[in-house]
């Protein structure tokens, strides 16, 4: 397992001072939140992604790829009636595509709650309808640039729409394409009433990418969920891929939040060895 952090929590600082300080605390990968650097990321030009890459490279991180990739944006929606808003969006994806893969990342996260919900009256098999018809625009073109777009299950609290990880699966089965895996999230898993071991067991095939977080919105060990069971259980199922730090109340600081968060986990990894 490699540690990462999502980087719009530093996004008041310059991108290399967020990467200095990302390292500093001893994270090997960073996930970006595209709005972030610019208002249209996907028409930042070549020499520019270049930089971006250059710089966390510089620092001895790994762009991984890239989450919230609906946020701040108009004119996109994974369940629009309108089939001309579902065809752009699948193309905006694949332009994201592109993005990630050009910083060096291979993986995106469908979160996006305000971009996915259903409308009143739309039904759920109506919504993964045209979630699947969104997705499949898409999946070639991530698919040739070596990127995963990885669906995640959010709370009820958040979205109406892929509320469990046997939601995300069953678009994911109907997909049948290699460009498209689970996300697991600690928080989004809370809200399912099933203890997040046997959740992490059940759908170890299909899960790609991991965000380690809590119900209070900070990061692991700075709220009441027990992380030694979770990382026991990735343990159990050879999970070789991300795990990723993922917070949304910033108010304890950055810093504090990025090394008091990687030292739960470090604890964590070392109980289950124990």
């Amino acid at each position: 397992m490699k540690f990462a952090i999502c980087q719009e929590l530093y996004e008041d600082r310059p991108w290399r001072e967020q990467c200095r300080a990302i390292a500093d605390a001893g994270y090997a990968g960073v996930e970006i939140a595209p709005f972030s650097f610019a208002g249209s990321p996907v028409d930042l030009v070549a020499t520019e992604r270049a930089a971006i890459r250059r710089e966390a490279e510089d620092a001895g991180l790994e762009i991984i790829g890239l989450h919230w990739l609906l946020a701040k944006t108009t004119g996109f929606h994974l369940t629009s009636d309108d089939p001309a808003v579902r065809r752009a969006t699948a193309d905006y994806l694949a332009q994201l595509g592109d993005l990630c893969a050009d910083l060096g990342g291979t993986l995106m996260v469908f979160g996006s709650p305000a971009q996915r919900n259903l409308r009143p009256g739309l039904s759920r098999d109506e919504g993964a309808d045209r979630a699947v018809e969104v997705f499949a625009g898409c999946a070639d073109r991530l698919a040739s640039r070596g990127v995963t777009l990885c669906i995640e299950p959010l709370t009820p609290k958040e979205t109406n729409f892929i509320n469990r990880c046997s939601d995300a699966v069953e678009i994911i089965q109907r997909l049948n394409h290699q460009a498209f895996a689970l996300h697991q999230d600690v928080k989004a898993m809370l809200s399912e009433g099933t203890p997040l071991p046997e959740l992490i067991r059940e759908f170890a095939g299909v899960t790609r990418h991991f965000h380690a977080n809590d119900s209070n919105l900070l990061g692991p060990g700075m709220g009441d969920t027990d992380f030694v069971p979770i990382f026991q259980a990735l343990g159990d199922v050879a999970y070789s891929g991300w795990v990723s730090v993922e917070v949304f109340d910033y108010s304890p600081g950055a810093d504090r939040i990025a090394r008091e968060s990687i030292a739960a986990m470090r604890a964590a990894l070392a109980a289950r060895h124990g």
